[in-house]
């Protein structure tokens, strides 16, 4: 055999090991998706067998109380003069009177964000302006912290209690009954999330309209899998409810601060924490009436690439890196955790297993190239790695219809066709982002400090506001 044999030799052996490994990790992903569609279409069955379940529904089975609670909402706030203002004046107009207050974190050099937030309190006073000691960023949680001190002294000054605290971000646009449902559902849980509907931006469709891919599956399938499982619910940071005394439990057991300022992604851990400490927690599906909307939080997500790689790899840093070191697994018995810790972990696998198999793709066609210019027949694919393929393709199939039809439900069947090549497109920002998000561990584990890394948001239009 001549050297370009050799050469051919080598680049045969590469392709065939590597679409090997491929699709073995693409089987062990697409049984463990399957198996999650699997518990979902039962748990979807079983609901369908019942007018209302709870935390499912339309708004009128969820009455208003005679006397409804009192909500503290807080809204950290960092860098958020863009919005701010927006978001509290529509916060202020769209939800109903129920009693709340509204306490939105700021620091002290971030002027501009102190006076946007300023000039809503002077015409409202259900708006809190609250000031940190320490300059920003902080970490998100932090900032919340100082929220929760802000409201103990203004309950120990004689404001009355908040029953339950809300959390919400700077560029969120409420729904107008969702005090309303949290104040129902707080009879049963001491721990509700609402669904998140990213709004999708038309001139960036593909980047920004993934999240509402995304967050389609996860809020209507993943978060329900959990629920049914007994398995934790991550909270979302946004459109998240949770009991007074459940929180100054945590609060009680952490000197003090109950949200964990050491953390970078907060919202994942508390919501498992919490279950921990055996605070029961809902995602609440309702409906506005039959056919329509949900209430649920909307907002934009990052529409560029290089912003959503920044958001992506701030994610996969702190649930399935940082995630790993700091809450580590459950207790040996409970075999649903385990699975769900596992899924929320496996994303640098997942990216690393898409890696292998776009490397596959190229060498294979290298492949073909190389010997169609030798005139030599191309080796076949043994029968093992075709009946993988096989598989391999259906669970695909199967993957890609149950993406179309959870965006058409919430979005309308144009976005779940517009799925389909973000599918592409979610791939390739995980794969960039995965490389920052390594880098990003690395120096946490050198010992960098936190600090809140936040893109820059946009409030939506008047015309995007409609639900």
């Amino acid at each position: 055999m001549g050297a370009g044999g050799i050469v051919i030799a080598a680049v045969d052996a590469v392709a065939r090991e590597s679409m090997l490994f491929a699709a073995i990790g693409f089987l062990i992903g697409g049984l463990d998706d399957f198996a999650i569609d699997g518990v979902f279409l039962a748990v979807w069955a079983r609901r369908r067998l019942r007018r209302v379940d709870i935390g499912d529904g339309f708004v009128a089975d969820y009455p208003v109380k005679a006397t409804p609670r009192c909500f503290a909402v807080f809204v950290p706030a960092w860098d958020e003069a863009p919005v701010i203002g927006a978001m509290l004046r529509t916060t202020l107009a769209r939800y109903e009177s129920i009693d709340y207050r509204l306490y939105v974190g700021t620091y002290p050099n971030d002027r501009p964000t102190i006076d946007a937030v300023a000039a809503v309190a002077e015409t409202d006073g259900r708006v809190r302006l609250v000031i940190g000691q320490d300059d920003g960023p902080t970490t998100k949680a932090d900032c919340l912290n100082t929220l929760w001190h802000a409201l103990k002294r203004d309950e120990a000054a004689g404001s009355r209690q908040a029953a339950a605290i809300v959390q919400h971000d700077a560029e969120d646009v409420v729904h107008p009954q969702e005090l309303r449902i949290y104040d129902a559902l707080l009879d049963r849980y001491s721990v509700v999330q609402l669904p998140v509907l990213p709004l999708i931006d038309r001139r960036a469709r593909l980047v920004s309209g993934h999240y509402a891919d995304e967050f389609a599956e996860a809020h209507a399938k993943n978060l329900l899998v959990r629920q049914a499982l007994g398995a934790g619910i991550p909270l979302a940071g946004v459109g998240c409810c949770i009991a007074r005394e459940t929180l100054e439990t945590l609060s009680q057991a952490s000197e003090g601060k109950p949200f964990d300022s050491g953390s970078i992604t907060e919202d994942y851990e508390l919501g498992l924490t919490l279950s921990r400490l055996g605070a029961d927690s809902v995602i609440a599906r309702v409906r506005e009436r039959a056919g329509g909307p949900l209430v649920a939080v909307r907002a934009y997500f990052p529409s560029t690439v290089a912003t959503s790689v920044r958001q992506k790899a701030r994610w996969m840093t702190g649930i399935a890196l940082a995630g790993w070191d700091r809450i580590g697994w459950a207790p040996a018995h409970d075999l649903a955790e385990h699975w769900m810790r596992m899924r929320d972990r496996r994303a640098p696998f997942a990216v690393l297993i898409l890696a292998v198999a776009y490397i596959a793709l190229v060498v294979s066609a290298g492949s073909a190239l190389a010997h169609w210019i030798a005139a030599t027949p191309r080796p076949r694919i043994s029968g093992t790695t075709a009946r993988l393929l096989e598989v391999n393709a259906a669970l695909l199939i199967w993957r890609m219809m149950m993406r179309v039809a959870f965006t058409t439900r919430d979005y309308g069947w144009i976005e779940g066709l517009w799925s389909l090549p973000r599918a592409l497109v979610g791939n390739f920002i995980a794969l960039v982002a995965v490389r920052r998000a390594v880098w990003h561990y690395a120096r946490l584990l050198r010992g960098a400090d936190l600090h809140w890394d936040k893109t820059a948001h946009v409030f939506p239009e008047a015309s995007a506001l409609e639900t």
